[in-house]
């Protein structure tokens, strides 16, 4: 595997000397720093994540042309089962990349293993009700291209269709990843650097923060236009900038607003914009120990006065990022679009006074050593200064991040957050949500004990009404907004540098990375 690479590494280097890239080869300029894990079942990483709707199919996915609609993958069909929490699904002919039929087996497999192993995504699959212990009597096989798939949750049957949309979902082969298990791992060591899907392109090498190779799927329908993609990794975003600028690499992410702004006029490339649900927030971990102040309303109170939101998202972020102000995106059902905040400096300091929060309170900011995480920080610092609270700044690689999130090993952090499906329980499930016992949700990295709010959250999902279920999550918003750890500031819309003889780029709501099935070069 390392020798294909180092001997496709250097064909790229002999092209690049020429300013141009092959012709059945897309070459994608990013940082590679994130990488936890390609397994479906652990991958909750925007590189990674992003990456398995090019490697894997699920039953059903978000439209892309309109993701607010269903589109069959591996299902055939599908209509209500036996009771009133049960779909029974029908199957496509299908084959995976390895040449094995896409079976029942491997659909009931797919799912009840990331249950058992029980990683990040797992409460996703959560939302049905569904546990290691009762898993098994859940989903039925009816037959070799037929399966039912019951839930004990109270939520509908249009809710477990958008969860089954979800990355999480996707349907393994479980007869590749049976022959690498090891230890009762269900084969995710493995598949933490090897693919097992049906999907556009396999992984055909991965070397950690350096490159991911991505080689055709042959037995794909429809076929991919490219034969191959390589995602290059390039910490800098100047760096990739410049590959983008002279032919080195087709596509360029994260190049942030001054690189973009740069982009401007030149010949050869075009900056795409595509939607993206990705919500930038600053959160407080609330259990810090070391920082009492953390866990004080009047912090959070203040923080939401203390943010230059316009500034910010106009003069730093040359309006690549919007205002947006609550934890569901615009263009979800139900998303609020007020913004009852603004920067004042008076109002933030008497909140401060009136909460007991001494001038030269001090806290850690973990961030991603990337813009825009970088320069909204340095905003962030300079505005709290004003009202005699010390920001230091800790920027990290983006794999550290989330670690840090996951073992609450931060004190603040400004990050964003991704819609996993096209339903507002996607992030409602996230910022308002935290039970003893449940899953570790965002609630839960902030420490945030909301036991009401959390049934709210539940009975939000379990609503059949569209209007009250839609009136529901913008109460669910409008206590986040008022009141939590949580001070929303952006929405981002997905810019995307390319070379001119790129065709067929595109992106959806719910997705960070461009479908590469779908993308040739003229």
């Amino acid at each position: 595997m390392r020798q294909f690479a180092s001997a496709l590494f250097a064909s790229l280097f002999i092209m690049q000397a020429h300013a141009a890239t092959p012709a059945d080869t897309l070459v994608v300029a990013l940082p590679l720093d994130g990488i936890i894990s390609f397994d479906p079942a652990e991958s909750f990483e925007t590189v990674s994540s992003s990456s398995l709707i090019n490697l894997y199919q699920k039953l059903v996915d978000a439209d892309r042309n309109d993701p607010t609609k269903l589109a069959p993958q591996l299902a055939a069909s599908w209509q209500p089962g036996e009771g009133e929490h049960s779909l029974l699904f029908t199957l496509k002919p299908a084959t995976f990349a390895s040449g094995s039929p896409v079976t029942a087996d491997d659909v009931i497999w797919s799912l009840s293993r990331v249950v058992k192993l029980n990683k990040t995504p797992s409460f996703i699959l959560a939302e049905f009700g569904w546990t290691p212990e009762n898993i098994d009597q859940l989903l039925i096989r009816r037959s070799d291209r037929e399966v039912e798939i019951r839930w004990p949750a109270s939520i509908g049957r249009e809710l477990a269709l958008r969860l089954l949309t979800a990355p999480v979902a996707s349907i393994v082969d479980r007869k590749l990843a049976m022959q690498h298990a090891s230890h009762d791992d269900y084969g995710n060591e493995w598949l933490r650097t090897h693919s097992a899907g049906g999907g556009a392109y396999s992984i055909r090498n991965f070397v950690p923060q350096q490159a991911l190779v991505l080689e055709e799927n042959t037995r794909a329908a429809p076929a991919p236009k490219l034969k191959r993609v390589i995602l290059k990794g390039v910490a800098d975003a100047g760096s990739r900038r410049l590959l983008l600028q002279q032919g080195d690499a087709d596509v360029a992410y994260d190049l942030g607003a001054d690189q973009f702004a740069a982009l401007k006029n030149q010949p050869g490339v075009t900056v795409a914009s595509f939607p993206s649900s990705l919500v930038y927030y600053l959160g407080f971990n609330t259990q810090d120990k070391q920082q009492p102040a953390l866990s004080n309303p009047a912090l959070w109170q203040a923080a939401r006065w203390l943010v230059d939101y316009q500034a910010i998202s106009q003069q730093l972020l040359k309006g690549q990022y919007q205002v947006h102000q609550s934890f569901l995106p615009q263009g979800f059902d139900g998303a609020l679009e007020n913004q009852p905040f603004h920067y004042d400096l008076a109002k933030a300091k008497a909140i401060l006074q009136q909460g007991g929060i001494r001038p030269g309170t001090r806290f850690s900011l973990t961030i991603v050593n990337q813009p825009p995480y970088t320069d909204v920080a340095q905003a962030l610092q300079a505005s709290f200064a004003k009202a005699g609270i010390q920001i230091a700044i800790q920027p990290v690689a983006e794999a550290e991040v989330w670690g840090k999130m996951r073992g609450r090993d931060f004190q603040s952090i400004f990050i964003y957050w991704g819609a996993d499906y096209i339903d507002p329980n996607t992030n409602a499930s996230a910022f308002a949500y935290n039970v003893p016992g449940g899953p570790k949700t965002l609630a839960w990295r902030l420490g945030w004990a909301i036991p009401q709010l959390s049934r709210e959250t539940r009975a939000a999902a379990a609503e059949s009404d569209a209007q009250k279920r839609s009136a529901l999550y913008q109460q669910l918003q409008t206590q986040i907004q008022q009141d939590s750890p949580y001070v929303v500031t952006l929405q981002g819309q997905k810019l995307v540098g390319l070379r001119s003889n790129v065709q067929g780029a595109q992106q959806s709501i719910g997705v960070n990375m461009l479908y590469y099935d779908a993308v040739s070069k003229l």
